[in-house]
């Protein structure tokens, strides 16, 4: 190979190792086409090359689920004759370089994976972690990406009806931007991104490719150090209301019966689309890069095949139906072309102008991708991480002050107003009234709904990967029962640093068997996600921060609760708590300056038999409120109930340990339910084995912490409001 093909290698990513498998395969020089094919297909973000080893253990299957990890997006039964599609994607890279445009092309991918198994998208979820809000470049990155987000997902027409807002030190130099999309379809009418059958045309659909975003996928595969800012034109340009006319083009091409598979052009964009289709039906391919609209003049075929340019889609379709396709693609005024055909070669041709420029087989950039078995170690002074340093403890009421001066208190809602939550008219429970959002399934002709949640906890998992994983899950099912859902199945984002160092690919393999085992213990497969890694800046990475996006059913959208106390004089009933400590704690954190303590695995059984007992009582119309005891610990999630509505509480059946009020052991929650419903709520907790305490009473302008101090509703609601 020669020093400037080896050069233009190099510089997509391919290392030495691979350029010598590429050359034993091949048995000759590539082609600078090839050599870009292999680049996109063979990078981390695509191949998943550090991580297939160990996805490959998660529980995928369950009676529910339709389509598992694999396809665009994952498929599960929701009854009625209807199912749910759903992913979470990263756009975390892109989004540091060029905020607004990376948050919002990012939304426009993740809907385009929804979009193509045939699912009318219905609601999105976006998962954020940006750096300390004392460093320079965190407001501008907080204000390009809530735009970015706000524009594609307000122009589509589809509501963001919540998510997570983190601000933390770990984030300063790489910040996280996870999307989650749900759409609705018909259990028989999902679509798949198959190139099946020999001879039958492939299709180019949506706006001409142009030069923007190029080598996408393989800027989203490595590092970044001092010169970041250079990488700007690796990031994709969206333009929402073309992919809105995309979308409604493609669900009228599905339903005209005329389409056999369709895939997006998402990362390493016709690259990818093209080899994967053909790969999932075991098929070739032949493509004329001539053919393709292109928007830039004098594009070369790498450039072509590298271009990540939004809105496009691949499709296939019977010979003979070629004309119907484009046809209605002219009624939406979006460009479509014939660029090929399908073969049974299980090889890959591609000409421009005239001159092939690929050919190779399928299975070299599929099957034969690399695949590491990283070395992996346990990180040196984990040990010291879990012991918690002493510390002096104030006044109570002073330490309670303090803690909710943090910002994690304040309300989100400076961030979420700026998104259209009720379009399509679904949104039952809306973002920051509940710890899960609710939408209508008005599909089903029924009063059911689907309840959406999306959690993480990087201090948890840098702590203990394992347990810290393990109780993500368990949190997110225990969201999703507060406002009365019980979970079905879940997708993951793992945003890791650099998989090249041993500690780094340690507390990835951790993770991802914590997740696995809670995902069997909670029975919620998982049916697809994405893995970010090299989420480091100048040899620094992140926390390890698996992100979850689990789902759940909602039996009647009548009847679910909200977090907010909403009538005087009702019971406050704590509920599945058994013990109480520091560790691992928001308090802990603030008084050592540290993240320190050792994280405790949720008891699955208790955990299940907790979530249950919420749903029961919901469902039952006696539980009037309900919210899980996380960050914070008790008090904070007290308050937070209390500033809603500015419904005030006396606790008098709590003790006055700061492990009792500040802690944040797992499996707790607390409900409100009228006094004439406590006994019932009492011998259903009897039933199921669960703890339920009754520690105070709903009413008041104050919390009162009996026998310590009193703090008035408007001095937490001015505490929840003090801006970002």
């Amino acid at each position: 190979m020669n020093e400037q093909l080896k050069a233009f290698a190099v510089a997509g990513g391919l290392n030495e190792e691979e350029i010598a498998k590429i050359l034993g395969f091949i048995g000759r020089d590539p082609t600078i086409a090839e050599i870009a094919a292999f680049s996109a297909m063979w990078n981390e973000h695509v191949s998943y090359k550090s991580s297939r080893k160990y996805l490959k253990t998660f529980p995928t299957r369950g009676p529910r689920v339709l389509v598992g990890p694999g396809e665009n997006a994952g498929v599960v039964d929701v009854g009625d004759g209807w199912a749910i599609s759903f992913k979470m994607e990263s756009h975390n890279h892109p989004s540091y370089i060029e905020p607004f445009q990376g948050a919002a092309t990012g939304v426009g991918g993740i809907l385009r994976d929804i979009f193509t198994m045939g699912a009318r998208p219905i609601a999105n979820m976006d998962s954020l972690r940006f750096g300390s809000l004392s460093h320079p470049r965190t407001r501008y990155l907080v204000n390009g990406v809530v735009a970015g987000i706000s524009y594609y997902g307000n122009c589509m027409g589809v509501p963001t009806i919540g998510g997570e807002l983190v601000f933390d030190p770990t984030y300063d130099g790489n910040c996280l931007i996870n999307v989650f999309t749900l759409g609705v379809v018909k259990a028989d009418g999902v679509f798949y991104g198959k190139a099946a059958g020999v001879g039958n045309p492939v299709i180019y659909m949506g706006p001409a490719t142009g030069r923007d975003g190029m080598g996408g996928a393989s800027m989203a595969s490595a590092a970044f150090d001092e010169k970041a800012a250079e990488k700007r034109p690796t990031v994709q340009v969206g333009d929402a209301f073309c992919e809105k006319v995309v979308l409604e083009c493609t669900l009228e091409l599905m339903k005209s019966g005329l389409v056999l598979g369709i895939q997006d052009m998402g990362a390493a964009g016709l690259t990818c689309s093209t080899f994967e289709m053909a790969d999932r039906a075991k098929m070739g391919m032949k493509v004329d890069l001539s053919k393709v609209p292109q928007r830039a003049a004098n594009m070369t075929p790498q450039e072509i095949l590298l271009s990540e340019s939004q809105e496009r889609m691949l499709l296939v379709c019977e010979r003979g139906n070629e004309e119907g396709v484009l046809e209605i693609c002219r009624k939406w005024d979006i460009p479509g072309a014939v660029i090929g055909e399908v073969t049974d070669t299980r090889q890959m041709e591609m000409w421009f102008n005239g001159e092939k420029v690929v050919d190779l087989p399928i299975n070299l950039l599929t099957d034969e991708a690399p695949l590491y078995d990283r070395p992996w170690a346990e990180p040196a002074g984990l040990a010291e991480r879990w012991k918690v340093p002493a510390f002096t403890v104030g006044d109570l009421k002073d330490e309670f002050l303090g803690l909710i001066d943090d910002p994690s208190f304040r309300s989100k809602a400076p961030v979420f107003q700026k998104y259209d939550h009720m379009v399509q008219l679904r949104t039952v429970v809306r973002p920051g009234d509940g710890d899960a959002a609710v939408m209508r399934l008005l599909e089903t002709g029924t009063n059911r709904g689907v309840a959406m949640t999306s959690d993480g906890n990087s201090p948890a998992c840098w702590l203990h990967p394992y347990n810290g994983a393990f109780n993500i899950i368990a949190e997110a099912c225990l969201n999703l029962a507060c406002v009365g859902a019980r979970g079905i199945a879940l997708t993951d984002c793992l945003n890791f640093g650099n998989p090249e160092r041993p500690d780094v690919m340690w507390e990835f393999k951790e993770v991802v068997a914590g997740l696995s085992e809670a995902c069997i213990a909670f029975d919620t497969p998982v049916t697809g996600g994405n893995v970010s890694f090299y989420n480091e800046t100048a040899g620094t990475s992140i926390q390890p921060t698996p992100v979850v996006g689990v789902v759940g059913l909602v039996e009647d959208c009548d009847r679910v609760a909200g977090t907010f106390f909403t009538r005087e004089d009702e019971a406050i009933v704590l509920l599945g708590c058994e013990d109480f400590s520091f560790d691992a704690s928001l308090y802990a954190r603030l008084k050592t300056g540290k993240v320190c303590g050792f994280v405790r695995k949720a008891d699955a059984k208790r955990h299940s038999a907790l979530c249950e007992l919420i749903v029961r009582g919901i469902e039952k119309g006696i539980v009037t409120a309900a919210h899980d005891v996380s960050e914070g610990g008790l008090l904070w999630a007290i308050a937070e109930s209390v500033v809603g509505n500015g419904v005030g509480a006396t606790l008098d059946n709590v003790g006055t340990e700061p492990a009792e009020l500040f802690g944040e052991a797992p499996s707790m929650a607390f409900v409100t339910v009228p006094e004439a419903d406590l006994s019932c709520l009492t011998l259903m907790a009897e039933e199921l084995g669960v703890q339920a305490v009754r520690i105070g009473t709903t009413g008041g302008d104050t919390l009162n912490v009996k026998g310590a101090f009193t703090v008035p509703v408007t001095d937490l609601t001015a505490a929840s409001r003090k801006p970002l």
